[in-house]
């Protein structure tokens, strides 16, 4: 990881002002940040099998990190800056109460990415479940999947069916089993939406 500034973006709808100030405090310690308020809670940038009709939604969020998805990262920006970025990410789910009132997708977008190079495509999670307990079990392991990333890429089924040099990865977090899966991937042939059930098959 050099020392050039890196740009990271924050979109959001229905995001206080404190909140913002925060999140920016704690990105700015390593990016410059933009950010940029909208007009809508910004579902069509999410994946549409993610996307509901939920009258309850009032905020979103999307932070959109310009580094690839790997232990690297997490090594550069700080562990403890990592918990203080998850920990206000929770607190705003928490002022929402139990109710899909906020969705979060959080972009791993490599900017080195090439197709001869691929084992870090881009990544990106989203969450909208309605039960904090749940919401806050999501944020928390995102950075496990640095461990199972080469997996879903190079071992398992969805790899041997489907992934070749993949360009984008896209998580979902299944509430029954309690874990993200793969739930799209997008490669130069095309894409393909999964389950978490095409991976316990």
């Amino acid at each position: 990881m050099d020392d050039k500034p890196l740009q990271t973006k924050l979109r959001y709808y229905g995001i206080s002002p404190w909140e913002i100030e925060v999140l920016y405090g704690i990105l700015s310690d390593k990016f410059t940040v933009v950010q940029e308020e909208t007009g809508d809670p910004l579902v069509g940038n999410l994946p549409m099998n993610h996307v509901e009709d939920d009258q309850n939604l009032v905020s979103a969020l999307i932070i959109t990190i310009p580094v690839q998805f790997s232990e690297e990262f997490f090594q550069w920006f700080g562990f403890k800056r990592w918990e203080k970025m998850k920990s206000i990410i929770k607190e705003m789910k928490r002022r929402r109460g139990n109710r899909k009132a906020i969705r979060v997708e959080i972009i791993f977008k490599n900017e080195e990415w090439s197709s001869k190079h691929p084992s870090f495509p881009h990544v990106k999670f989203a969450i909208d479940c309605s039960e904090n307990h749940i919401f806050n079990s999501a944020i928390e392991k995102i950075d496990v999947m640095v461990e199972l990333l080469p997996y879903h890429l190079n071992h398992s089924i969805l790899a041997k069916k489907f992934c070749k040099n993949p360009m984008e990865v896209r998580y979902r977090y299944d509430v029954t089993y309690s874990k993200w899966y793969v739930g799209y991937v997008l490669t130069f042939e095309g894409g393909g939406a999964f389950s978490i059930d095409d991976f316990r098959n």
